[in-house]
């Protein structure tokens, strides 16, 4: 990734395209979240915890640790109902800049910053467009909703309400089961057995909604086990499977079939 500044002087004559396929997002296992949109993500993906610099931050989980996002499909295509926050402001990003100011930069290794197509970073009176301000304020809310994710994961540890999540995965006929590393959950038993100040304490601090949507999203790790067999047909040069549209079949998405995911 190579993060540009956008400024007149560098970007002035040049143009943007929008994203038109997600394999940019196709060798993440997990895509962090905020706290706005965690009720649409636990409706349609597993969402647990990772540990990022000392700290837990709420993820979405994408795929089964083995560098392959499930939700992306071979063509880039978003396969599932919900994209994370985190890939909606791509290939612009905010970096810091002097006096902690924000600053918009732009992916110049993303193929979409062009000479002639797309859309203008700036007008001809040298304002950024409103294209460009509607992605700087996407990002700077974005940034905000960070921050307030971040308060209220360091209040779930500080109640010791999140715990390692032991996942195993049936291994391929012959292979043995393997461990999904690095991922953490609420630790249903220590909530539920908090005091009712402590709950209080969460509840002014507006966990409750993130306990309860973790906790949730739990049951929809079958759908990875699904998509990753999708995938693995793929792989043996058999199509995903297809409706009479000739897009890619999730049917399964809505389906009772589950594979077995031991120790949840």
């Amino acid at each position: 990734m190579a993060i540009v500044p956008i400024s007149q002087s560098e970007f002035g004559n040049k143009r943007f395209k929008r994203y038109e396929s997600y394999a940019f997002a196709a060798k993440d296992a997990l895509a962090p979240l905020v706290l706005k949109e965690l009720v649409r993500a636990t409706m349609v993906m597993p969402v647990g915890f990772a540990m990022v610099q000392d700290a837990f931050v709420p993820v979405a989980v994408l795929g089964l640790g083995n560098g392959k996002n499930l939700f992306v499909a071979p063509d880039g295509r978003w396969v599932g109902r919900y994209v994370p926050a985190a890939y909606r402001g791509y290939p612009y990003v905010l970096a810091n800049g002097p006096e902690d100011k924000q600053i918009l930069c732009f992916d110049d290794s993303s193929g979409l910053l062009s000479e002639t197509e797309g859309e203008p970073f700036f007008g001809e009176d040298g304002k950024p467009t409103q294209a460009i301000n509607d992605i700087l304020n996407f990002l700077t809310q974005l940034a905000v909703n960070r921050q307030a994710t971040q308060r209220v994961c360091a209040l779930l540890q500080e109640h010791g309400l999140i715990e390692p999540w032991p996942i195993k995965l049936k291994g391929k006929e012959g292979e043995p089961e393997r461990n999904l590393e690095g991922l953490f959950r609420i630790n249903e038993v220590a909530f539920n057995q908090l005091d009712e100040k402590s709950l209080h304490v969460l509840h002014q601090g507006g966990a409750l909604p993130v306990i309860y949507c973790q906790l949730l999203s739990m049951q929809h790790l079958p759908v990875l086990g699904e998509l990753a067999k999708a995938y693995e047909a793929a792989e043996q040069q058999a199509a995903l499977p297809k409706n009479e549209a000739g897009e890619i079949d999730l049917s399964f998405l809505a389906d009772d079939t589950t594979i077995s995911f031991e120790n949840l």
